[in-house]
């Protein structure tokens, strides 16, 4: 009977188990140097001629306690074998899940996401069983992945991301509640405890107008008519890869989509470019698909072609998908409202949105120096209180990376630019758009209407009042 420390070697995964106090130790495998910082304590012990191993956790003392426990429950006749877990195999489960799972619910991204990320946890825990993947583990795989490096297409080495790390964990989790559900597994999840890392997705790189003509000018013929599509209609890489035909409208101007990401049916507009660009396409005669191989194939992934267009265009940090941004950046800086984006991007809400149409640092410079011009004293001609000033005070309190996460004040700097009306959640859009101020303004409330309200209007102002119509508004 015995108590031992079981420690893993992070070069061949092997374990080792020992059961002295020691520090420090050779892999009995591959002979690599293993500092033990971790303990993962079990118990040894043997019941009519069978030897029996329990897992206990980090505490050594505890399984001092409940190994003594044992040999008391012996002596006593009151020992009780543990029901055995069916000895199944991780990595045979795993196929399983991809088989029966993946490839009936996953049918858009089982052959990519799916695949890699089970690859990733069969190479992480090769020849255990699925009672033998232990909280413990989970964590060590965590955080053994955060420090993992990967080659880019550019040469440069990156670690993976907390967001890929994220989506292994959520797929192991799937994999052992796949395994309770389907009697493989009677444990609990061993994934359940261990927290995912914040994510931080955001990404405002988009192409001015003229890093879109040098992207164009750089791109080979048989990925030009891709790009002009996704920055001409906004259109995700899958999307425009699965076009048949059948879908364009050339008529009406419409692309009809049917497979989306969101399962939803959605109706893009074309412009004139995106037109030109389908109509030129030479239309394979066997093949239902717009952008095909010479044999008539839909293309596979043109990721090396795009990114050495990128290249000789000398655009850095530019991946397909940022064109979709591209595409929703110059819809918000030319005046169209939020929510005619959130509809051709095929959002459901409009936080989504806000995270595509970022504006561009020269846009902000110029909204806020059109602002500084528009205000001149704190006081109109008439003697009134000028409320422009007092939102210009507002404005230049707020950090200028502010202004993309206030949807009521980029919204403010937007009608300020295209000195037009624009519809969103916070319109103030009738404190600066009437050319001669009325008796009555109308500001539907939320928290730049009660500040303003707070700041100047104490006394001048009138009581709120409720319109017949149910909005608040006050009176000048």
């Amino acid at each position: 009977m015995a108590v031992f420390n079981r420690v893993y070697c992070s070069s061949c995964r092997g374990n080792n188990n020992i059961y002295k106090d020691v520090r420090e130790i050779a892999c009995r495998q591959c002979g690599n140097h293993i500092k033990i910082r971790e303990n993962d304590f079990y118990i040894e012990y043997y019941h009519a001629g069978k030897k029996y191993r329990e897992q206990i956790g980090s505490s050594k003392s505890l399984a001092e306690t409940v190994l003594q426990k044992r040999k008391v429950q012996m002596a006593e006749g009151k020992f009780l074998e543990k029901k055995k877990e069916a000895q199944i195999k991780f990595e045979a489960f795993a196929d399983e899940y991809f088989e029966l799972h993946c490839k009936v619910n996953n049918k858009k991204s089982f052959d990519t996401a799916d695949k890699h990320n089970i690859k990733v946890l069969k190479a992480f825990f090769p020849g255990l069983y699925l009672h033998e993947i232990t909280p413990h583990k989970v964590q060590t795989f965590k955080s053994e992945r955060a420090k993992t490096f990967y080659t880019r297409q550019d040469g440069s080495t990156k670690t993976i991301t907390p967001a890929t790390v994220n989506r292994q964990l959520t797929c192991l989790k799937s994999i052992f509640n796949k395994a309770i559900a389907w009697g493989k597994f009677t444990g609990s999840n061993p994934v359940k405890g261990v927290k995912l890392f914040k994510e931080n997705n955001a990404r405002l790189r988009f192409l001015e107008k003229e890093e879109i003509t040098k992207l164009l000018a750089n791109c080979s013929p048989a990925i030009k008519p891709i790009v002009i599509v996704a920055s001409n209609t906004g259109m995700r890489k899958g999307e425009i890869m699965g076009l048949k035909w059948r879908d364009l409208d050339f008529k009406r101007g419409i692309i009809h989509l049917y497979n989306t990401k969101n399962g939803e049916k959605r109706e893009i507009p074309m412009n004139e470019p995106a037109i030109d660009t389908l109509i030129g396409v030479r239309k394979h005669p066997a093949s239902e698909w717009v952008f095909v191989k010479e044999n008539g194939e839909p293309y596979g992934d043109f990721k090396k072609s795009f990114f050495t267009a990128c290249n000789k265009s000398g655009i850095k940090n530019f991946r397909f998908h940022d064109l979709r941004h591209t595409f929703a950046s110059h819809l918000v800086m030319n005046g169209v409202d939020l929510n005619t984006v959130r509809e051709l991007l095929g959002h459901k809400s409009l936080t989504m949105t806000l995270r595509y149409s970022h504006l561009s640092p020269n846009f902000k410079k110029q909204a806020v120096a059109t602002l500084s011009k528009r205000i001149d004293t704190n006081t109109d001609t008439d003697g009134k209180p000028d409320v422009e000033a007092e939102v210009n005070k507002l404005l230049s309190s707020l950090n200028i990376n502010e202004l993309d996460k206030n949807a009521g004040v980029a919204q403010l700097v937007e009608q300020l630019i295209c000195n037009q009306p624009v519809g969103g959640s916070r319109p103030l859009a009738s404190l600066f758009l009437e050319k001669h101020w009325a008796d009555t303004q109308v500001v539907n409330g939320d928290r730049l209407y009660n500040t303003i309200w707070r700041l100047r209007y104490p006394i001048e102002t009138r009581p709120l009042e409720a319109r017949p119509d149910g909005n608040r508004s006050f009176y000048l």
